[in-house]
Formats: structure tokens, sequence, C-alpha cells
């Protein structure tokens, strides 16, 4: 049974085939929006965070958004083995009560922060010389900067609908902030010309910026006032940036992408829109690694974790399931490691077939 899909653009495809499969090879990184839908990931996780580029001292840029964005802030730890098994875990056993506030959903999502952070891993990760961090961030214009339901909900569908017709006209609702590592010189291009600010990260903003960057709209209150970013209200960035519909520089590396899902959405509100790919520019240079349809169908349910378990599952349930798919996501990293070890990862590579 193959339990990982890897896919890759032509651009990729051509430098493994000429020179082999490498950490050398890639210059950036992926971490997706998708909440627990990361469970199924933590297996490839350790591997690729604590062997895969293990030694690194290139500077490698890892760009997540919302769960993405608290993966990477365990990789840019210095033990992020022991920090992706703090997210892991305390990710995993989180409960609430029965209707929870948007407020008892922050104060746990804080809560979570602090403890994978712990008092050290900010400065961390803002000091790290090599795994340089990136995190997006939504701001909101209009309606959704408040926090009133039915404020927020009228921009959250007046959003929806212009996004519907042309992607572009996010712009009148959001913009895309990056909290970026200081010493970093990442730079972003959008084929839809979506304005983007980088902001630098440091010790005081970095929590903030994290807990904006999974702020889902009406279910975590918005971050206000980010430090050292302009006045204004801040959430998850998956709203834009869901799957990812980019292109990075200034390296020429290609683009490493442990994702959940082979057909990437490129931003929250395109996830009914069958249409809305991602352009083929975007993934010329991306190598990406998916849970295989055999892999899935052997989890518990047969289904990878989502948001919706909160709502259908009580904790006695949905706990041991959610930990029973971290269990097995570690057969991932074994087979990834597999793979890349024995230097087969070519005869395995397919190109996407959304492109």
């Amino acid at each position: 049974m193959a339990l990982l899909d890897i896919y890759a653009g032509k651009n990729a495809i051509n430098r493994i085939r000429n020179e082999g499969f490498s950490p050398e090879l890639f210059d950036y990184m992926l971490g997706a929006s998708g909440g627990p839908k990361w469970f199924v990931l933590a297996g490839l996780d350790r591997y690729i965070f604590t062997e895969f580029f293990k030694g690194r001292s290139k500077p490698l840029d890892i760009i997540g958004s919302s769960a993405g964005a608290f993966r990477f802030a365990c990789f840019a730890q210095e033990d992020p083995l022991a920090a992706t098994n703090r997210l892991a875990q305390r990710y995993s056993t989180t409960q609430y009560s029965d209707s929870p506030t948007p407020k008892e959903i922050t104060d746990k999502g804080i809560a979570l922060l602090d403890y994978v952070l712990g008092d050290t891993g900010a400065k961390q990760i803002v000091d790290n010389p090599v795994i340089k961090a990136h995190f997006i961030v939504a701001k909101c214009k209009g309606l959704t900067q408040f926090e009133s339901k039915p404020l927020q909900l009228t921009g959250l569908v007046a959003s929806a609908g212009a996004n519907a017709l042309k992607r572009k006209w996010l712009n009148s609702f959001y913009e895309r902030f990056v909290f970026s590592a200081p010493s970093s010189s990442l730079s972003i291009t959008d084929p839809y010309g979506l304005k983007t600010q980088s902001i630098a990260l440091t010790d005081n903003n970095l929590s903030q910026a994290l807990m904006a960057s999974g702020s889902i709209p009406l279910i975590i209150e918005g971050v206000k006032n980010i430090s050292g970013a302009p006045h204004g209200m801040y959430r998850d960035g998956g709203i834009i940036d869901y799957h990812f519909d980019l292109s990075f520089g200034p390296q020429k590396g290609l683009v490493f992408y442990p994702h959940f899902n082979k057909r990437p959405i490129p931003g929250w509100f395109d996830k009914s829109l069958k249409n809305r790919l991602p352009h083929n520019t975007s993934y010329d240079d991306v190598v990406m690694l998916v849970p295989s349809d055999e892999f899935i169908s052997q989890l518990p349910y047969a289904k990878i974790p989502d948001r919706k378990d909160f709502e259908t599952m009580p904790a006695l349930q949905r706990i041991p399931y959610w930990e029973g798919v971290i269990n097995q996501s570690d057969k991932l990293g074994q087979e990834f490691a597999k793979l890349y070890e024995s230097q087969t990862i070519i005869e395995h590579v397919k190109p996407f077939d959304f492109l």
C-alpha cells in the first residue's frame, strides 16, 4: 500500500532528475491552514524538522498561515521535536464547554500558544539564524474588523461574494501582512496582485501574530493593534492564503510542501469554487507530499480530522480518534525517510493533476 503521494511542478521534476533529491534543493517550505487536519502531517513534521533538514546551514524560509504558522513556530525553535509534540498533545486534548463563546475559544488558543512557546520560544524563533519563520495574517477592512457577529457576518458575506467574482477584489476587504524573521529577505509574488506588507517579528509581537494567524472569523476573537504593525484588526491568514497561490524569491530553490490535500485551494472563500485553482507559475517549483487515499482509508473513521469533529464528536470519542491519527502519522514520516534515504523519490513523483 502506497502511504504517501508525491507531486511536483515541471521545474521541480526536472531538478530532481538532474540533481537528485536533497534538502539543499529547497529554499522555501509551506504550511497550510486547516486546523486539526494538521494531525495527519505530525509524523512527517517530526521527521522533516529534526532529520531531513538537520544540520542545515543555508537559510530556509518557512511560510505558514493558521495551523501552518503554529507548526512552523515549532520548527523554528531550538528543539522542534519537543515543540511539535507539545502542540500535538495540547491541541488534540483541547476541550470546550457545550456552547463555547469566542472568548472561551480565544483563551484556550492563547493558553495553547503559551504552552508551545514556553518562556523562550519566541526569542528562539526570532533569533534563529537558519530557519526563517514567516506567519501570514489578514488585516481586516470594513465590517470584518468588528467583533459584533452581525456586522462581521455581513462583511464576510460581502467579501465572499466579491471573491467569487474576482479574487483580486479581496483587496477591498483584507490586506496580507507577513510577520517575518527580521533577517530574511523573502519576497512574495501574488498572481492576483493582492497587497502584501511585511512586518518584522519581535519577541513582543510573535505571540500576537501567531494568534492572529489562527483567529478564525466568528469563532475566535481577532487580534487588535499588533505591536510594530499598523493599528487595526488582524484575523486568520487562511482567509487570503488558505493553501497558497504564490511564488517566492529572491532565491531560486524549490518549495517543500507537506500537505493534506492534493488539490490546493488558494483562499478560504475558494473552498466552494471548484474552478478556482492555483496558477501553474505558483506550483512549477513545488514538491508536495500528501497522505495517499489508501493511507487515509486506514485512519479511524477513514478520514482526516477537521474542525467539525468538535461539534460532531464528544470529547471521549474525539480525543482518542485525534491521538490515533497523530500516532499513525509517524508512518508517513517513516515512508518519506525510506524514499529519501534510498534516493527513489523520483520514481514516485507525479505531476500535479490540477494544473
